[in-house]
């Protein structure tokens, strides 16, 4: 039983990495100078934004992978204190609330610095999975 209830817990923590619309598209330098053709200013914000909210982000994935840990650790003893763990869950809840708010946070500061073009052919790209449809080519790389 404890092992099913942390596999579900898991499993959610796994997709709540990123909001559905957002993919590190900005790391792919065909998408960012062939597809979306973005201008050296643009590529300099872009680059900003990522810059400003990467040691966040790293903080938070580690508070998320510490709340995940206490969480199986409470799962783990025999027999479970329930307070313990309800506080574990919630320390995790807390946790990828503060992912999910910080990626969304600099998802909308990126679609700011994109025109409305380069947004929808941004969606077009965005991974299959996340559409339930076939993936988008992205030309390869040279």
């Amino acid at each position: 039983m404890r092992l099913m209830l942390l596999a579900l817990i898991l499993a959610g923590s796994l997709s709540a990495q990123m909001p559905k619309s957002m993919w590190a598209w900005w790391n792919n330098q065909v998408v960012v100078q062939r597809v979306l053709n973005l201008s050296p200013a643009q590529i300099q914000q872009v680059r900003q934004v990522v810059r400003q909210h990467r040691p966040r982000l790293i903080d938070i994935r580690a508070e998320v992978a510490k709340a995940e840990i206490d969480l199986e650790t409470q799962l783990n003893h025999d027999p479970v204190d329930q307070t313990k763990a309800n506080q574990a869950v919630e320390r995790l809840i807390a946790a990828h609330a503060d992912l999910t708010r910080t990626l969304s946070d600099m998802g909308i500061k990126l679609r700011m610095l994109l025109t409305e073009a380069q947004w929808q052919q941004l969606q077009r790209l965005r991974p299959a999975k996340d559409r339930g449809e076939e993936p988008a080519e992205v030309p390869p790389q040279r």
